[in-house]
């Protein structure tokens, strides 16, 4: 695959989570990277020059106007990697049964996972190149896929992604009018050791599990090769498009 997206300045949101932080890692290893600006709720203690951190409380909407203007002096931003978002803590699970539904878990869950996203790229997007291929990528899972869902269960995470798949090909078609060169795509990490998915892989295959490092070399290798006809999909680890 030919890169299609030259990544000099990075942004990486989410990097006190596994991915975020795997992809920090990933990118300060690739030619060309000059800046990664990191958000995260929590401090973080980088040695890398080429970063710089910033605490960012997602549900504060002045405070991400203010995060993204923080951007304004790098003239554009080639890559915004959005990494947010929760299956599990300490008051939620995934349900198995429609008995275990609550208002309070959908409530939280579509927070999370939809509407911080959302305002994210809000307010993010406009950072993108508007004249060279620029890419917002957000982390999203396959078990957001409708045509996909054949175990059920799981209702407000699977309902809080497929909302989140609604609302990228709506600002895909937004942008595009705008800018043709700017992309907005989901992505699906495939199943990564991390704390979220610990609860739920200790019967899965071994081999079928990523570790963060591999996840985010292949998410890096999927952004790279993007174009702009692709803007609006949901696309696997592998390259791979998932259905809505």
């Amino acid at each position: 695959m030919m890169d299609f997206i030259h990544l000099k300045n990075i942004v990486i949101i989410g990097v006190g989570g596994t991915i975020g932080r795997a992809l920090v890692a990933h990118y300060l290893q690739q030619p060309g990277v000059e800046t990664i600006t990191t958000f995260s709720r929590s401090p973080q203690v980088f040695s890398d020059t080429r970063i710089v951190h910033h605490c960012l409380h997602y549900d504060d909407e002045s405070q991400l106007a203010q995060a993204a203007s923080r951007l304004d002096h790098l003239g554009g931003v080639d890559a915004i990697f959005v990494t947010t978002g929760v299956l599990h803590n300490d008051e939620i699970a995934p349900e198995k049964s429609l008995k275990d539904m609550t208002f309070s878990q959908f409530e939280s869950i579509f927070m999370i996972d939809t509407a911080v996203p959302a305002m994210l790229v809000k307010h993010f997007s406009s950072q993108l190149h508007q004249t060279r291929p620029a890419v917002i990528a957000v982390l999203s899972a396959r078990v957001g896929s409708i045509s996909d869902n054949r175990l059920g269960g799981w209702y407000a995470y699977r309902c809080a992604k497929a909302a989140l798949h609604m609302f990228v090909k709506s600002a895909a078609i937004e942008m595009k009018r705008r800018y043709r060169h700017q992309m907005i795509v989901a992505l699906h990490p495939g199943t990564v050791q991390s704390p979220l998915s610990a609860p739920y892989t200790t019967r899965m295959d071994a081999s079928k599990i990523f570790s963060p490092e591999v996840s985010a070399a292949h998410l890096a290798k999927v952004v790279a090769g993007l174009s702009p006809e692709q803007s609006g999909q949901i696309i696997a680890w592998d390259g791979q498009v998932i259905d809505p």
